[in-house]
Parts: C-alpha cells; structure tokens; sequence
C-alpha cells in the first residue's frame, strides 16, 4: 500500500468518525431500517405512545424513589414530541390526546401517582393547534397554541382516596390502569365506530398499551402481528385503519439518545420580572395570632409548616379560551421554574390538582381534564428529585368561589400530615384565595381576608406558614420572577 493509499483511507476514517457523531438526536444508525413514512390523515390512526414506570423503563428514566420522570426522561419527552409530530404526523395537526389518569396507577410503599404519562405527551400537544371560543357565547373562535389531554375518569367507582367530581366528563375520558369494566377498550372502539379519520394518541405505560392493542386487534378482526414484549421507551405503534376497514400495524423507532441532564431552553433568554407589579398583584400579608383579637388557634391545626401556592403556567391567550391544559408559552415558564425558583424556595415535596378533575365546559369552553396546574409544576419535582402527589381526595371544584375552600384548607392545613412539611402546590387561581381565606376564619370568623387573585397573573407565589403553635401568617411578596407578555407564543423547540 503506497503513502498515498494510507492518507485517503485516514482521511475517510476520519470523516466517517466525524458524520457519526453528527447526526440528529433522533436519526437512525446507517444499519438501522429506514423509518416508515408519516402515516395518511386520510386513515383513522391509533397512535401509541409508550410511557415508562418502575416495571418497564430504559435505565436512568424512572426515579426509583418517587417513581417519577428524571431529567433523562424529561428530554427524552421533549425530543419524542418532535419525532412523533414531523415523522409519525408529518406535520399534521392531532385529532385526540389521551393519557393514563395518574390515581389509577399508584407506584412504590407510598403510592406514588403515574405522573409519567401525561409528562411524556405534553409538549407534543402543545405542537398542535386547537381552535376554541373566546367568548362566553360560546363565539369568537381563536386558534389557540395547545391542544387538550383527555386524562378523565369514566363514570363507575373510582379509584382509591379520589374525591366524586361534580360531575363526570365523558368527553374527556382518558385510560384507566386497571381497565376497570373495558373502558379503555370502549374508549377506543367508540373512536373507531365514529371512523373520524385523523390521528388519535395515546400515552400509559406498556402494560396499559400492550393490552390495548391486543384487545382491539382481537375485537375487531385486525389478524395484525403485534410486538411480543416491551423493547424500549423509543418505540411508538400506530393501528392505521384506511377507509375501506383494513387496518395495518406501522412500527416507529425514535432512536433516541437523551442527555442525563436537566433541558435547557433554547433562545430567546426569558424576561425578568420584579415581583407585586401592577401587572400581577399589589402586596398584602395576613397575620392570625391565637389569644389576639378573640383568634383561636384551632384544633388539629398543623404546625411549622410553609405552602407555596403557585398558579399553573399561561393558559387563556383570550379570556374565555380554555382547553384545560396551558398554552405554548405556558411550557417556557413550567420548564423554567426550577431555575426560577433556585434559592428562592426549598420545598420537601410537590402537590398539585389531580389532572383527571373533569371541566365539563359551558360558558364557551369545552369538555376538558383539567392538566395545567399539575404539569407546571412537574418539571420543578423532577429536576429536584421530590416526591410527588396529587390532592385527589379535595373535591376541587365542589367548592366555588365565593364559596370558602373549607375542603382544600383542611387538607393542607389541618390533621397533622403536612407538619413540619415545606410543600409546593400547583393550584387553580380563583381557588387559592378561598382556600387561604378559609383557614384565616378558622381562626377568627371576622377576619381580613386576603384578596382575589387577578386573572392576568401567572407569576407571584402566595407563602403560607403555620409557626411552631399554629399561629398563621400570608403574604404574596414572592414571585417567580418571570414576565408573561414577553413569553413567545409557541413552545420551546427540542
């Protein structure tokens, strides 16, 4: 072999070395199958999407002590939403989102909820577009950068400690673990019966998939051959039914490599904010001392605790639009907030509003599971390693305002559960106040009260803290810090 020879085969070595570690976070390696094409809109698609728990996981994608996401995991959902829009959709917009409801699926000795599932599929639906009313007439169309989760409980028992709504939502139904009298597969065979051609997705864990593809396949007559076992996080399976009936199984692999570190968001740099601006709320702080004033300090009351009551992230780019989940710009606040809320707070473990809370819609909005408080603050448990739970058993909206939030006061405040706790707690905005204001007149029926919470405001953070007798204290002099007008209007791109 002459000198010449050696050099070009070191050249091409070396620009082979360089291409390989160049490729796109979801692109194939060269032995790879190629990846199918985009599936036709003019089929009705049953897209699954794989959500991981403790029993079938990639390793480092399941924290084994909250059973919840890790940061690897949380990259791999915002890369996988970008996968499955432009290759698996090819761009088109999704016709149904529906996730596990995360009470039916309890992990670990401390009954961990499922939080898994509805994380994996979130920034997915904000790629999508719904268009909604904006008005109370239910006129005004808007087309909104969001799309609805359907994460609802069907109606029949319910699962363990969850409150009865006020009403069930069968328009927003989502899938059950346990599968509790076939509603997952009645789910899914009324979306086929309807043969509304589309794309319809589904995120819960393998066991949930697996048996739902293998019960449709064998109720309606698919004869498709379906995976035999869980292979990977990365795989999507989509039942592609063209109009004629014929159904095929299309197989998608993501190929994706996640960083083991907390996302980053790409520009533009968030604006700052300082907190109790005219845009937010004016400041105001509430003290109840029991002996003063005729105050009681009442019994059961929890002692040195702090709550953090924080607002889900943007979620009405007009008054009366609402799908139940936040908007794109909601998604650059909730991933931020880690960062927001660094040396700012250091809470011991997260709450939030079960996602499966049902809006059965009126006044212009549409039948939705109510998943944006719970989602903000997802990222925050997960890239603090904290664990994480859901106020299933507060019948949330039972209680209206101007109606005291007498159920939510005693979950967090009284009985003893959340002593010598510092809690963070996604919450809906208009029932923050009650729920504050009905611990202030345990105290002292004629109390001051704290004020409304502004509509226009998704930053300030509300501090409630119980001292080492129960004496109470709230003030709303802290913020996240994060300016709402300046948030673009579509979600970080991954």
């Amino acid at each position: 072999m002459n000198k010449g020879t050696v050099v070009l085969s070191l050249f091409l070595a070396l620009v082979l070395t360089l291409l390989a570690g160049c490729g796109s976070s979801f692109s194939p390696n060269s032995s790879a199958p190629p990846t199918p094409a985009p599936l036709n809109p003019a089929n009705l698609n049953l897209i699954f999407v794989v959500s991981e728990d403790l029993a079938y996981q990639a390793s480092g994608d399941i924290n084994p002590s909250t059973a919840n996401l890790t940061n690897q995991d949380l990259q791999r959902s915002l890369l996988m939403a970008t996968f499955l829009k432009q290759q698996v959709l090819g761009g088109g917009n999704v016709t149904g989102i529906y996730a596990l409801e995360p009470m039916t699926h309890l992990q670990t000795a401390n009954n961990y909820p499922d939080m898994a599932a509805p994380e994996t599929i979130q920034q997915f639906a904000l790629l999508n577009q719904i268009t909604l009313s904006s008005d109370p007439e239910g006129g005004t169309p808007y087309i909104g950068q969001s799309y609805p989760i359907n994460a609802s409980y069907a109606s029949g028992p319910l699962p363990s400690g969850v409150a009865p709504p006020p009403q069930f939502c069968p328009n927003c139904q989502g899938l059950d673990f346990n599968d509790q009298g076939g509603d997952n597969e009645a789910l899914i065979i009324g979306i086929v019966k309807a043969n509304v051609p589309g794309f319809y997705v589904f995120s819960a864990p393998w066991e949930t998939t697996r048996s739902l593809l293998a019960n449709i396949n064998k109720l309606e007559g698919y004869n498709l051959t379906l995976p035999a076992s869980y292979i990977s996080p990365n795989y999507i399976y989509a039942i592609s039914i063209a109009p004629s009936g014929s159904a095929s199984l299309v197989t998608y692999n993501s190929y994706l490599t996640p960083p083991s570190t907390y996302p980053v968001l790409p520009p533009p740099p968030l604006v700052s904010t300082p907190c109790n601006t005219a845009q937010t709320q004016a400041f105001f702080s509430r003290t109840v001392t029991g002996g003063t004033d005729g105050a009681v300090i009442p019994a059961g009351t929890n002692t040195n605790e702090t709550v953090y009551f924080v607002r889900h992230a943007e979620a009405h780019p007009k008054n009366w639009w609402d799908d139940g989940n936040y908007i794109g710009a909601g998604q650059w606040r909730a991933l931020d907030l880690p960062n927001a809320l660094r040396n700012k707070i250091h809470p011991t473990q997260v709450y939030a509003v079960d996602p499966a809370v049902g809006n059965p819609g009126g006044d212009g909005s549409i039948a939705s599971s109510y998943v944006r408080p719970s989602l903000t603050v997802e990222p925050y448990a997960i890239a603090n390693n904290l664990p994480y739970k859901l106020a299933a058993s507060v019948p949330v909206f039972s209680q209206n305002p101007p109606q005291l939030s007498t159920a939510a006061s005693i979950y967090f405040f009284n009985g003893g559960t959340f002593s010598n706790q510092t809690i963070l707690v996604g919450w809906e905005h208009d029932h923050i106040p009650p729920t504050v204001n009905a611990l202030l007149t345990s105290y002292q029926p004629n109390v001051q009260q704290a004020p409304n919470w502004p509509d226009t405001d998704y930053d300030t953070i509300w501090t409630v803290t119980l001292d080492a007798v129960g004496n109470v204290t709230v003030n709303n002099g802290m913020c996240e810090g994060i300016d709402s007008t300046a948030l673009p209007a579509t979600p970080p791109q991954f």
